[in-house]
Parts: structure tokens; sequence; C-alpha cells
């Protein structure tokens, strides 16, 4: 199979003349044709990624960070002005630091940020829409092995992930066992749960139960699906909260001048927490495709790092020779505490559970991920 690509390979004899794009800047791999989980192809896929860093003569000092959901590769500034959803952990002299490390974080396949998904272009010039394979952890994990592979990099140093991108790390752990040294798992499991299922569920149904979602190619309409987009975010970010915390910040207060009670047949004002709520939904569909958040959430909703093995004991015991950080936001009522107990008691060897402690709840990952820089400094010292 040849594979066509447009970054500078890694080559120890010339490392030290490789010619790395600016920090934090988003790059594109081409590479070949790829068949997935499920046994459905593409005959090209393009990885969109950036970095940070410059990998080592040795290619030794490599970490692998993955995004959620609707993240994306841009983890830190770097170049960009752009802010980065961890630039408090990650940075020149941060606890991932990038003059010590060669950072690198791609776009899930299936999403919307620069790897190919269901709006990219098929050979005849149409998006791919409804055709897009179902995409998995798996299927994420052997295309960002290819990436690796093109950058030189042989073995992570660590790979580090929340949410989704804790399933991620996790996989990468499972199926590459020897490319990793380390492996950073924040609220995230082993595999998704019957609830965890269910609450996606509804954001699928939302999406595909909009008039304009056209069973998934609306591209080239003059309207996209995002009413049943918004729905599907709001349900989501209010598993991300907590009710204490929507409480606080909320309670039953009317949005400015607006009459939550009204006489005015059934149009009323809006509660803050519904204004709220609206507002995320906004800027989600303003940014995001409906058919990719389809793709991302049920890959999530097939996580299972122990499909294809004997059992879930089995694949996890592939990880030996992994060494493990597993962490939980004490305040998660969708990824529960006790989930990553259960994790970690059943990696091999010897872990305990580190906690992010927030009342935000799951999002806590991505807000207070800095209350871990003293466990990870074992890691990146």
């Amino acid at each position: 199979m040849s594979v066509e690509t447009d970054v500078v390979l890694y080559d120890s004899e010339t490392a030290a003349t490789l010619d790395y794009a600016p920090d934090g800047i988003l790059q594109h791999l081409t590479t070949g044709p790829y068949t997935f989980e499920t046994g459905a192809t593409l005959p090209q896929l393009v990885i969109g990624y950036e970095t940070w860093g410059t990998l080592n003569a040795e290619a030794s000092n490599a970490v692998f960070i993955a995004h959620a959901l609707t993240g994306d590769s841009h983890v830190a500034r770097g170049a960009s002005t752009e802010p980065g959803w961890w630039d408090v952990l990650v940075g020149p002299g941060k606890t991932v630091d990038t003059d010590r490390y060669f950072v690198v974080a791609a776009n899930m396949i299936g999403g919307c940020s620069g790897s190919t998904g269901p709006a990219s272009l098929d050979p005849t010039g149409v998006a791919w829409g409804s055709r897009f394979p179902f995409t998995t952890i798996k299927d994420s994990v052997r295309v960002e092995a290819r990436l690796a592979d093109e950058l030189g990099i042989k073995t992570w140093h660590a790979v580090f992930g929340g949410s989704l991108g804790g399933a991620r790390a996790l996989e990468w752990a499972i199926e590459f066992p020897e490319r990793v040294r380390h492996c950073v798992v924040v609220a995230a499991t082993a595999e998704a749960s019957a609830e965890q299922i269910a609450f996606a569920q509804v954001q699928t149904a939302a999406i595909r139960l909009d008039p304009d979602f056209a069973g998934g190619d609306y591209y080239s309409n003059d309207r996209v699906p995002s009413a049943g987009l918004g729905i599907a975010r709001r349900l989501a970010h209010i598993t991300y909260r907590t009710a204490s915390e929507l409480d606080v910040r909320f309670g039953r207060a009317a949005q400015g001048e607006e009459r939550p009670i009204s006489s005015h047949g059934r149009e009323r004002g809006r509660y803050q927490v519904e204004s709220y709520l609206d507002h995320q939904a906004d800027k989600l569909a303003g940014r995001f495709d409906a058919n990719s958040y389809l793709v991302l959430t049920e890959a999530l909703m097939s996580h299972d790092v122990g499909r294809g093995h004997a059992s879930l004991e089995a694949a996890l015991e592939r990880s030996l020779g992994v060494q493990f950080l597993v962490a939980a936001v004490d305040s998660d009522r969708l990824y529960w505490p006790e989930q990553s107990e259960q994790l970690a008691k059943m990696l091999p060897g010897d872990y305990k559970v580190e906690y992010i402690s927030t009342p935000i709840g799951h999002d806590g990952f991505l807000t207070d991920i800095e209350q871990l820089s003293e466990p990870l400094r074992e890691i990146f010292s």
C-alpha cells in the first residue's frame, strides 16, 4: 500500500535538520486507504494534527494528547494566538514541558476539525455524509498509529486524555502496549456503561429526528440540523455539570427582563439556566458538524477495550508493562468515580485513583486539570 504524506519523516541520522511546523499550527497527513473495524473502507484518509516542541534524536520524548468529544487538536497556544483547551498544562515550563517533550495531538477520524469526516469529499467531490463508515475508538487509535509512524515515533513516552480522550489513551495501551510507556486516563472507563449509552442515544436521536437532517445528506441543502444538534448539546452539557453547580450559578432566577411565567399563551421568558443551555447549543452548532457529532458519540457508545479479546480482563492484561495514572473527578455524574476505581483495580499493577476535586462535575477534567500536576510530575519529571 502506497502512502502519501506531506510531513517530514523522522530520520535519526538527520534529526538535527528536521523542519517542524510552528507549535500549535494545524498540519495534515494524507495517508492511504483504511479498513475500519466494521470492515467498511475509505480510499484515503487525512489526519489533522498539531505538534509542540521538538522530537529528540532517540525519538523518546514524544507525548500523545487525545481530545474529548467536541474538542480538537489545539491543546495549547504555541505560535497561534488561539487559546488551547489545556493551556494550563501544556507549554514551555509547564507540567508537560514542551521545552523537553514533543507533544502531538490529532483530530479524531470522523470529526470536523481537520481529519477526514462525514463532511469530507469523496473521490467524485460529494460529501461522504450518511455513507461515512461507523467509527470506533479502536479505529481512531489505529489511524493515529499511522501518524506516529510517519513522525518516526515508535514508542510514546506517554499517551494522555480525558473523557473520550481518556478512552483513546486507554485503547492505545491495549492495542499497542509495546508503543506506550505511560498512560494517563482521566474521567474515562474501560467500556461505556448502559447509562452512558442511554444519555448518548437521546442525543443521537435528537439529531436524526431534526427535519433538516435529511438522512445525513444535508450538505448541499439550505439548512443544516442545528436544532437537533443544539438539543443534543443541551442534554450533554447537563451531564457534564452537577445539579449543585447549576443551583449555585443560576437557581430559579429569570434571564434579564424575561418572565418565565407568562400570560401570553405558550410564549414565555426563560430562566437563566435555560439561557445558559441555549448559549451552549448555539456555540456548538456554529462550529461543529452534526454528522461528526453522531460519529464521535456513537464511537464512544461502542467503547469497549475488551472487544476482540477473550474478555475485558484479558484485554487489560495486555497492558502489562505500561505504567498508568488513573484519575477521576469527584463530582462527575457521567463517568462516575467508582468506574475509575474499578478500572484501576482491573489493570495489571497496583494503582490508586487520583482525584480532581471540584463542584463542577465531569468538565472538571478540563477546568481543573492542574490539580493533577503533582502526580503527573512522576511521569513528566
